[in-house]
């Protein structure tokens, strides 16, 4: 199976190398790479470009935007930008950031994954952070779920869920909607990939607002929205994010933001969640 990687980065000098580094010793090596290099002020691209003389399957795009880091919106617009420049001769399309680094069997074991069973859409490891010199579980979704850093996507799911929405929820809407066309999603814990900078770390207090407005726009509803907030502020061990959360969500409720999914998509969403709380629950 042919793989295709677009990598969205910005400011990255630091990581980029050692995440194309990663890249280039996969016991299966993708068919093209593509580096969308977003308005950075530092070495990335001359990084990247290094990589591009030596391996032809790696290029570079440059990309301009608002230097503001706000998660979701930019992040997928540098991913359609890399994504526009790419053919349609491909098996798997994978959305990856530029501070990983991957186990060097990852892609030849998700590609496995995908040949064992055609109904699977979407396939992914799990993201581990360094903390006092030890490699730890980045515990923040459910084992169920695969991380934003890197999303492995099917051609046809990919293609039948509309491609990545350039809004934050774009990580979650994209495996409901898997879902909803009754896709599978698969992920593989024995598959452990460095995270080299923390989920967040760059987020202002209107990015933190942007989560509760991404709940509101998969068409949680207010009770799902407070649960999911509890949980998240929980599980990144800072409570008080979840007033931020609750004032997101009524933001775009107010402004009529719109949502990221249909009302048959919204309900199924609804439903959906609904039931894995009461799973956890009973």
């Amino acid at each position: 199976m042919n793989y295709y990687i677009v990598i969205p980065s910005h400011n990255e000098e630091q990581f980029i190398g050692l995440t194309l580094e990663s890249l280039v010793n996969q016991t299966v090596l993708p068919k093209k790479v593509v580096v969308v290099n977003d308005n950075s002020t530092d070495q990335t691209g001359a990084i990247v470009e290094g990589y591009a003389k030596e391996y032809s399957w790696i290029t570079l795009v440059n990309k301009t935007s608002d230097a503001a880091h706000m998660p979701g919106s930019k992040v997928i617009q540098a991913f359609h930008k890399g994504l526009e420049t790419l053919d349609e001769e491909y098996d798997l399309m994978v959305k990856a950031d530029a501070d990983l680094i991957f186990p060097n069997n990852y892609f030849e074991t998700i590609i496995a994954h995908f040949q064992s069973d055609d109904r699977i859409g979407m396939a992914g490891g799990f993201a581990y952070i360094e903390k006092q010199r030890d490699w730890i579980l980045e515990n923040l979704t459910d084992k169920d779920h695969i991380r934003g850093a890197f999303k492995a996507y099917r051609k046809a799911c990919f293609q039948e869920i509309g491609g990545l929405k350039p809004a934050m929820g774009w990580d979650t809407v994209d495996e409901l909607l898997c879902k909803f066309y009754n896709w599978k999603v698969v992920t593989d814990a024995s598959l452990h990939v460095k995270h080299l900078k923390p989920t967040g770390a760059n987020y202002n207090k209107t990015a933190r607002y942007k989560q509760g407005e991404a709940f509101y726009s998969l068409g949680y509803g207010f009770v799902i929205t407070a649960i999911a907030s509890a949980k998240l502020a929980m599980m990144k061990k800072k409570p008080f994010l979840f007033i931020d959360y609750i004032m997101g969500f009524w933001k775009a409720k107010w402004s009529k933001k719109p949502l990221l999914v249909n009302k048959e998509q919204a309900q199924f969403i609804r439903n959906y969640r609904l039931k894995k709380m009461k799973e956890k629950l009973f």
